[in-house]
């Protein structure tokens, strides 16, 4: 099946090819670890996750995504907490795997970490200058945008209106104020590393361009990241990487996933309103706040609410039910496969909404039927697709006592074998009164042939 993406680059959908079949090389911009990652740092994680799960059907991924431990903003958290800028990225850095494992994101082939490329960046910097495309001004090393023709064809944008719409400093040793810097000097307790130039750092953008051409080669097939990176993060990957390598394509394709607003309000924090994945999972399961992330197509805004977070319980609660319910796929889901239509829908751009619709409309098939071999088939395949979004990995019992800890779930459990003695001694007063302890508590039981499962009441 052919996959459809929608390239930033050209602003359309796009019949994916990459260069190099079957082998596709994917590189995503991953977090600055200066603090706690928010729900915007955990979209791109889960959306691009999707993405190469749903390629691996098809093809032989590499997938780098990487960890920038350099950067200003994390020599600042040290100097506000007294920790050196090692502890803070080491600190924020496991806090960030840590995070997106809960979330149920797999980890990268490659997880290249900035400090551990600086005589790539170096090299990369010296042959810009060498080409004419970077100068050196006052310690600083600056990429000449007016050497590069396509500049701002990313963005779509001319030169004058990409400065008028971003901050940028205007000093006077750049040649012009678009100019941005590759190199700068570091002052005694700023991090630094020896060069021609200075001892100095390396500016954001040579980072990733670097790490990129290191792993992945001088043109890569996917790039992806927020909206917020392509400009100007992404538009000076493209501009410096084209130059460094004689001109050749950086990247195939581009995908950009939206931002995530919360109640309706752009999430700042000068307004208070970010929302940490680690208070999230305080109060629910990743497997939630990973399908709320989904729930949207990736190219969209996100508005996050509470609400969003309890209806993707409910709708997991619905999934799990209908397996639950059911035997037959636990062992041959695998060999069965994911469901052509839900395959389809991913294919079209990652249409996670319409992709979501099939697993239902899979569970719905599911509850009314009544064949053992047909269940098994349709329970295979929704547990096969869902795998693909990363869903449904749980055993169904285990889902329905998540929220809970174990002495909550022993007291239940003890609740329900004396709701059954009442049951068989004909003391049905008693039993009604534990259903009704036990809905006070958020538990709701069902008695089936199979004897009496619960689970939590989301409504």
């Amino acid at each position: 099946m052919t996959f459809k993406l929608y390239n930033t680059l050209n602003r359309k959908k796009e019949d994916f090819e990459p260069a190099n079949p079957p082998k596709v090389t994917v590189y995503v911009c991953g977090p600055t670890v200066y603090n706690l990652p928010h729900i915007g740092n955990a979209r791109p994680a889960v959306v691009f996750d999707v993405l190469v799960r749903l390629l691996r059907t098809q093809y032989e991924v590499v997938y780098a995504r990487n960890i920038t431990d350099i950067d200003d903003k994390i020599s600042t958290r040290a100097k506000e907490t007294g920790l050196s800028i090692q502890e803070i990225a080491a600190e924020n850095a496991a806090a960030y795997h840590a995070d997106v494992d809960a979330l149920g994101v797999l980890r990268p082939d490659i997880e290249p970490f900035a400090t551990d490329h600086i005589p790539q960046m170096i090299t990369m910097i010296a042959t810009l200058i060498e080409r004419g495309h970077a100068y050196v001004a006052e310690g600083h090393v600056l990429f000449r945008v007016s050497s590069y023709a396509d500049y701002g064809h990313l963005s779509r944008r001319d030169t004058r209106q990409l400065m008028d719409g971003a901050r940028v400093d205007v000093a006077p040793y750049k040649e012009d104020a678009g100019d941005f810097v590759l190199w700068k000097p570091s002052s005694d307790d700023m991090p630094g590393w020896d060069s021609e130039w200075c001892r100095g750092r390396p500016g954001w953008h040579i980072e990733c361009s670097a790490m990129a051409a290191e792993h992945l080669g001088a043109t890569i097939d996917i790039h992806g990241g927020g909206n917020d990176l392509i400009f100007p993060h992404h538009e000076n990957e493209i501009a410096q990487s084209t130059c460094a390598h004689n001109g050749k394509l950086f990247s195939r394709y581009w995908m950009h996933n939206g931002f995530v607003n919360v109640d309706q309000t752009k999430m700042s924090k000068s307004l208070g309103n970010v929302v940490l994945v680690r208070d999230l999972l305080k109060d629910a399961p990743g497997e939630a706040v990973r399908l709320a992330l989904l729930s949207g197509h990736y190219r969209q805004p996100l508005d996050w609410s509470d609400d969003l977070l309890a209806e993707s319980c409910r709708k997991l609660d619905r999934l799990y039910t209908a397996l639950r319910n059911t035997s037959g796929w636990q062992t041959s889901w695998q060999e069965t496969g994911p469901s052509p239509a839900f395959i389809e829908a991913l294919s079209d751009d990652l249409n996670t909404p319409k992709a979501f619709a099939e697993l239902f409309n899979l569970a719905r098939q599911l509850n009314k039927s009544t064949d053992v071999a047909e269940q098994a088939r349709l329970g295979g395949q929704l547990r096969a697709s869902a795998d693909i979004i990363g869903l449904l990995g749980q055993d169904p019992e285990a889902w329905f006592a998540t929220d809970h800890d174990a002495e909550f779930a022993g007291t239940v459990e003890a609740l329900l074998e004396q709701r059954i003695s009442a049951r068989s001694n004909k003391d049905y007063a008693r039993a009604d009164q534990i259903r009704d302890e036990l809905s006070a508590m958020g538990v709701v039981i069902e008695d089936g042939p199979d004897g009496t499962r619960w689970q939590i009441n989301r409504d």
